[in-house]
């Protein structure tokens, strides 16, 4: 058997050996070791990791790389963020937005994302000028990665006139989720049922900005959970931050957990973004404000990790590199033991593929041949060394590649 595609010497997850991955057609073909080496490509992984291509569930493009555009951060201001890119939205063009979110895609694509939901604000301030320049980048870059709009209110929806239009005409021009950001509406249990009706009229999957803040006993999820389960769309509502679950008791944990475990609602943990935003009314002891997604694993709850921002007032620092946003969340919950960090390495590829109901990312025979080589010998050490990867596959093209680095040592 010819293939399109041989790689040799490949380590999968929780194997101990090494085997061959025949590609055909874009599609892995065969997983064994001492595959024929008759192929149009064959490339050795050299006994290293290889992993499902990285999946970001949470991200925003078209609002990263402007943190120097938005001036200085006022103090302690847990709104600042927002007011600060609200402050310069009306200066984004197409071409600006374009610019800025490929400079970000590019650097996912180097890091091993294959797939990504992309979220995009509209509203009177920006128009669709934000969506636009993010959808452009969904057929320029097909031959690396498969990308996903979700279209978001993030400076309210009630009470923000206009905004629902410009959803509705982002929804009919290509986006294919939509977002919800309650905390920005005077009547956020309004903004929730609103956003489900659209999206059971529309028959479009969910993925709210919720829950952000320390009370534990005020928390929109639990409405989530009961609409979800009205309209019958368990498995298709996903939330992004719930810190306040990070502030919870465990009793209160427990519960919540288990509230959204039965109503199929994801949480999806973006680390950066809420150590960076957190504890902003405190000056001692602040709180991390970093929910425990091993633990909501366990429990039941869908949960995954994700990037968010990139280089603006929300995260003043990153690089779509996802093992390090991994990392960071189980460093920060205090994660290290192995198993606590196999499951983390879920939570960018298995699970995150779980959330986009895309059961067929994996490493099985059938699936699409996107898959990406790591500089460990398994995830656990990956995400313990933050691991570069260094290479990339897309269909079984490859899309990247990256020397590991050469010590010069002196004669």
């Amino acid at each position: 058997m010819a293939f399109d595609l041989l790689l040799t010497n490949a380590r999968l997850l929780d194997s101990t050996v090494v085997t061959d991955i025949g590609v055909t057609g874009g599609r892995i073909a065969a997983l064994a070791p001492g595959l024929p080496r008759a192929a149009g490509e064959v490339v050795d992984a050299g006994g290293c990791l290889v992993s499902p291509g990285f999946i970001e569930t949470h991200i925003h493009l078209d609002k990263s790389n402007i943190i120097g555009r938005c001036g200085c951060e006022p103090a302690r201001n847990p709104h600042g963020a927002m007011e600060r890119v609200s402050a310069v939205k009306h200066s984004f063009t197409v071409e600006d937005v374009n610019a800025r979110a490929r400079a970000t895609l590019e650097r996912a694509i180097s890091h091993g994302t294959t797939t990504m939901r992309t979220h995009c604000e509209v509203d009177p301030k920006v128009g669709l000028r934000g969506f636009q320049g993010v959808k452009a980048l969904v057929d320029a870059y097909a031959w690396a990665i498969d990308i996903e709009i979700c279209v978001m209110p993030q400076e309210g929806m009630l009470d923000n006139p206009g905004t629902e239009a410009l959803m509705l005409a982002a929804l009919d021009q290509g986006a294919t989720v939509i977002g919800a950001a309650p905390n920005y509406d005077t009547d956020r249990a309004g903004q929730i049922r609103r956003v489900f009706e659209i999206a059971v009229d529309r028959d479009i999957d969910i993925d709210m900005h919720l829950d952000s803040g320390t009370d534990a006993h005020d928390m929109d999820v639990i409405l989530v959970c009961e609409l979800a389960e009205r309209y019958g769309w368990q498995g298709r509502v996903a939330i992004g931050h719930g810190t306040k679950l990070a502030s919870a008791t465990p009793a209160r944990f427990a519960q919540v957990a288990a509230r959204m475990a039965a109503a199929g609602v994801a949480l999806t943990v973006l680390p950066a973004t809420d150590l960076f935003l957190m504890g902003r009314d405190q000056t001692e002891n602040v709180r991390r404000g970093v929910v425990d997604g091993v633990a909501l694993h366990r429990a039941g709850v869908l949960a995954n990790v994700s990037t968010n921002n990139v280089q603006n007032p929300f995260t003043p620092f990153g690089d779509a590199q996802l093992i390090r946003m991994a990392n960071l969340m189980a460093n920060v919950t205090q994660r290290g033991d192995a198993a606590d960090l196999r499951i983390v390495w879920d939570m960018f590829t298995r699970n995150a593929a779980r959330l986009l109901r895309r059961g067929d990312l994996g490493l099985a025979v059938g699936d699409p041949a996107d898959f990406v080589v790591v500089d460990a010998p398994d995830p656990v050490q990956a995400l313990r060394d933050i691991a570069p990867v260094l290479l990339g596959f897309k269909r079984g093209r490859r899309t990247f590649t990256r020397e590991r680095a050469v010590l010069h040592r002196p004669a």
